[in-house]
């Protein structure tokens, strides 16, 4: 019998090896079978998807392809095959979520943010059973959030912001255990909160931000369990009483903002200072000050508590908050001083302390250890010296040190600082010289040192950026330098009152852009130039109280714009030029010179008659006005002249006792038609009281009307000053969209201050009248002056052939611009006006554009982010298709109404006047589309003018600005730099037409 022996061992090794094989394939078989059998399932889900979405054109791509799997495409990741994210942000879906989505069985994350989802919450998800993450902000979605959300039991991230959920936020949504972030701001809600969110220990972000419809409450007391928190939002949410000391709880918190409040009381700075006492046992009483910084709130970086009324001291824990990089405590009540540890901060970027009532010094090494960005700490009541480094990391934009008492030279070194944009440092007491490299400084555009005790010479050289300097009364000297014709982009030059000698030079005249000049109140000499055809923007110009002499120039009679001139307290001789007949003047003041002869006849009425005074050799054929009378020796003897003084005097009296029944009897009849006591809010200072606007209110005083109710010219004062009085009124009781509108427009303008929107001086409430004083504007509306068939209506000064020539024109636009850019950036939170027109930019007596009615503005979280509206409102013509289509409104509307001006400002078109029954916007988009010439659309009346390149580009820019995408837009912020610009390169406009 043969003898059997073992195998090889390395047979016997890989026996067992090759056994498994068979099953190692067929189990590959069915893990690719299964996994081809969901990929199946999901495309098939996703075609669904894009079917009941009706296929927007951004999902294209979402066809099934043998070189590629779904899990590639960018809007979907994966894990083993598998769909588990769909982030569709930003798609333009309109339609509602349909149930089938849950058949994606592994989702976990759904982000369907910035899209147009209409209807109530979607219960539909409550099937999708991994759901962690939920984004549907910057929807559509109203009524209240379900008391049954808790389902999702899962949920991780629920964002729910920018919607119009109203009601409460149910209790059910602080049973979501789970919950890191919950973001609920800036929606409709209208009720309460549960107080038990603050009980979910797992939360990082909690944002309940700008929901001005909740029912007033105070802060919880207790923040123990929110251990993880690091972002904390609570602004405009009404809250009041005081800021509690458990708020220190919170022991990870990097962002508290609890701005736009009526929060009172003082800042605790147990919130902010030491922690976990207990666990620190000290043996010395000599406590060495090491220990607090060690254990201070080492993580907050952002505190925003701007906009209360809190009082008392700014807490000294503050310079304890080592990662601090945003400090904003503005418009409050707080004294006391700036701590000097907040000056030493490391990371300490962006400072707003001002609107306070600080005292004592800035402390000296702000800017020393961190890279200051914006310091302001404007209107308080602080001393000292300017920091000397504030600009040592190269950083530094704005600057506003405004309506302090500091004092003492400014430091040499804001002269090195090229990135400043602003500097704000008027009424203070800065002496010495101005930093030689601050007029240089490459990107500023806006220099004030108004109100100081400054010195020295006018600089030959200037910022080529700078569009505004204001160095009236200071010590500067010298003569003006004949260099100053480099300065080419200056919009406003204000230098009186100070010791400027010299000639008037002939090259300030060659200034293209300058619209207003004040150089009264120094010692200049010498004659005028009489050569100044390239003021044509100029609006105001005063050259008082100076040893002027000679003749006036008779071409300062021909510019086209000129609305204030000032020329008294000089020694001007000659005639007044027969031209000062054409002008429009608001304001004329020739007196004290040495003029003589007749006065031009245009110039022969009241509102002139103090114009003239102090010339014994000038004469007037009107005997009324205050001066000789031409050819007197052929009037009547001074006896007739007697008796004739004497009967005008009786008349007068008779006058004045009728007037005083008069307003006595339409004081009672006003008093009649208004409860008994009307409630009077101001928001400036005051000159007149209620009873001078409630006894104007009379027919013959309307100058415009519009759907809230009359506008009213209401003379206050008798040196003849005006307000413009806005009567928002029914019949019944005030309705509830006049009621908001009225609320809006205070709410909103009361709090502003900017040379380019309307000022807001008081309101006054009564039981079926609300009333709007505002500043009056001379010159109207810019509807009045564009458009031909409104031209009827009446403005003071202005003749229906009068016509606007395009400086006047640009001139406007970049103030308008300049007021919308600031509402959108320069405001926190950024305001949207939504119905900005021609008919709401009002023009001033030397047509400085400002905005005007904010009865439908509304607040914004943060730039970008859109608010949903309940309904659609604003002018036909000015509409963005996305608004006027979803009723959604973001910055990017205002851009859009703001380009439909522009593009009247240089057809003088109406927006509503496009031919072809298409409005202004499409109308001229497409006929550029069809290759037309841009100048057959021009308005005639500047075509011909040497501005027609730049009046191209301005039309190019409104094209843009109405781009059917949003995203294709401009901000105002770029349109605003471009306009300054003037368009002179083409490289400023971006945007010049867009894709077809």
């Amino acid at each position: 019998m043969p003898r059997l022996t073992s195998s090889p061992p390395h047979i016997r090794f890989f026996f067992p090896f090759f056994s498994y094989i068979p099953c190692v394939v067929f189990l590959c078989f069915l893990s690719h079978a299964a996994e081809s059998q969901i990929q199946d399932q999901e495309l098939q889900v996703l075609s669904k998807l894009r079917q009941s979405w009706q296929a927007p054109s951004s999902l294209d791509h979402w066809v099934a392809s043998d070189s590629s799997s779904h899990c590639a495409w960018p809007e979907i990741k994966c894990q083993e095959g598998s769909i588990t994210e769909l982030n569709l942000v930003d798609l333009n879906i309109n339609y509602s979520i349909p149930p089938f989505i849950c058949d994606l069985k592994n989702l976990t994350k759904l982000d369907l943010s910035y899209n147009n989802i209409p209807g109530e919450f979607p219960t539909v998800l409550y099937n999708c059973s991994k759901l962690v993450y939920l984004d549907l902000s910057q929807n559509y979605f109203k009524g209240p959030i379900p008391p049954d959300i808790d389902c999702m039991a899962n949920l991780q991230v629920l964002i729910l912001a920018a919607n119009s959920f109203s009601f409460d936020v149910p209790a059910s949504v602080a049973r979501l255990r789970r919950l890191r972030i919950l973001h609920l701001y800036m929606s409709e809600y209208n009720g309460t909160y549960p107080e038990e969110i603050f009980g979910l220990s797992d939360l990082e972000e909690l944002r309940l931000e700008y929901n001005k419809k909740f029912v007033p409450s105070q802060l919880t007391q207790n923040f123990t369990v929110l251990k993880k928190l690091r972002l904390f939002s609570m602004a405009q949410t009404n809250l009041y009483g005081g800021i509690p000391k458990t708020v220190s709880d919170m022991e990870a918190l990097e962002h508290l903002n609890l701005g736009i409040n009526p929060l009172t009381g003082e800042i605790p700075g147990s919130i902010f200072a030491l922690r976990n006492l207990s666990d620190l046992y000290v043996y010395e009483t000599n406590v060495s000050e090491s220990i607090p910084q060690a254990v201070s709130a080492a993580n907050l970086r952002v505190i925003d508590l701007s906009l209360n009324n809190l009082m008392g001291n700014i807490p000294e824990v503050f310079g304890q908050l080592k990662n601090l990089y945003c400090l904003n405590l503005e418009f409050n009540q707080l004294s006391g001083g700036i701590p000097e540890g907040i000056a030493s901060l490391p990371a300490l970027s962006d400072i707003r302390l001002s609107n306070n009532n600080l005292s004592g010094t800035i402390p000296p090494d702000f800017g020393k250890f961190s890279p200051l960005r914006r310091f302001e700490v404007a209107f308080n009541n602080l001393t000292g010296a300017l920091p000397k480094q504030l600009c040592h990391g190269g950083t530094l934009f704005g600057l506003a040190t405004m309506d302090n008492n500091l004092s003492a030279e400014l430091p040499e070194s804001l002269g090195n600082c090229s990135t400043l944009l602003e500097v704000m440092l008027n009424n203070n007491g800065f002496t010495g010289n101005v930093p030689g490299g601050l007029w240089m400084s490459q990107n500023l555009t806006a220099l004030l040192l108004s109100g100081n005790g400054l010195t020295g010479e006018l600089p030959k050289e200037l910022s080529p950026n700078l569009t505004r300097i204001d160095l009236s009364n200071n010590k500067f000297f010298g003569k003006i330098p004949s260099t100053l014709s480099s300065w080419r982009n200056l919009v406003e030059f204000d230098a009186s009152n100070n010791l400027l000698s010299g000639t008037v030079p002939a090259e300030l005249t060659v200034l293209p852009s300058l619209t207003m000049l004040l150089l009264g109140q120094n010692k200049l000499s010498g004659n005028l130039p009489t050569d100044i055809i390239s003021w044509k923007s100029l609006t105001t110009l005063n050259l008082s109280h100076n040893k002027i002499s000679g003749p006036i120039p008779s071409k300062i009679g021909l510019l086209p714009v000129l609305t204030l001139l000032d020329l008294s307290d000089n020694q001007l001789s000659g005639l007044i030029p027969p031209e000062f007949g054409q002008l429009n003047l608001n304001g004329l003041n020739l007196s004290s010179n040495r003029l003589r002869g007749p006065i031009p006849a245009k110039l022969e009425n009241a509102a002139y008659d103090t114009s003239f005074l102090n010339n014994p050799g000038l004469c007037a054929s009107n005997p009324f006005m205050r001066i000789n009378v031409c050819n007197a020796q052929s009037h009547r003897s001074s006896k007739t002249n007697l008796t004739l003084i004497v009967i005008l005097a009786i008349a007068a009296a008779i006058c004045v006792l009728l007037v005083v029944l008069f307003k006595s009897k339409a004081s009672r009849k006003n008093r009649d038609r208004f409860d008994s006591t009307p409630k009077l809010t101001s928001f400036q200072s005051l000159n007149f009281t209620e009873s001078n606007i409630l006894s104007g209110l009379k027919e013959h005083n309307v100058i415009g009307s519009g759907g809230s109710g009359k506008v009213y010219r209401i003379m206050v004062n008798p040196s003849g000053e005006a307000v413009a009085v806005k009567r928002i009124s029914n019949n019944q009781k005030l309705d509830e969209e006049l009621e908001k509108q009225f609320v809006s427009e205070v709410e909103i303008l009361g709090n502003i201050k900017h040379r380019h929107i309307v000022k807001l001086l008081c309101s006054i409430s009564c039981e079926n009248s609300k009333l709007l004083v505002y500043e009056y504007m001379e010159n109207s509306s810019l509807d009045q002056w564009l458009h031909k068939k409104k031209r009827s209506s009446p403005i003071p000064g202005v003749t229906n052939n009068m016509i606007l020539d395009w400086p006047k024109r640009l001139q406007i636009a970049i103030g308008a611009a300049k007021g919308l850019c600031y509402m959108h950036n320069d405001l926190r939170p950024p305001i949207i006006h939504r119905d900005v027109k021609s008919s709401n930019i009002l023009l001033d007596s030397e047509f400085n554009a400002k905005i005007a009615d904010f009865g439908l503005a509304r607040m914004l979280a943060k730039p970008g982010e859109a608010v949903t509206m309940s309904a659609v409102a604003g002018s036909h013509g000015y509409l963005a298709p996305e608004y006027a289509r979803m009723a959604r409104a973001n910055e990017k509307i205002d851009v859009y109404s703001f380009g439909v001006v522009l593009l009247e400002l240089t057809t003088g078109r109406e927006a509503t006047d496009g031919e072809e029954g298409m409005g202004l916007a499409d109308w001229t988009f497409n006929h550029i589309q069809r290759g037309k010439p841009i100048s057959d659309v021009i308005d005639e009346e500047i075509k011909g003018s040497s501005y027609l390149d730049e009046i191209i580009k301005v039309f190019e820019l409104g094209i843009s600005c109405t781009a059917t995408q949003p995203s294709d837009r401009p901000t105002m912020k770029e349109v605003e730099r471009v306009l300054s610009k003037r368009g002179h390169s083409q490289e400023n406009i971006r945007w010049v037409l867009p894709s077809t």
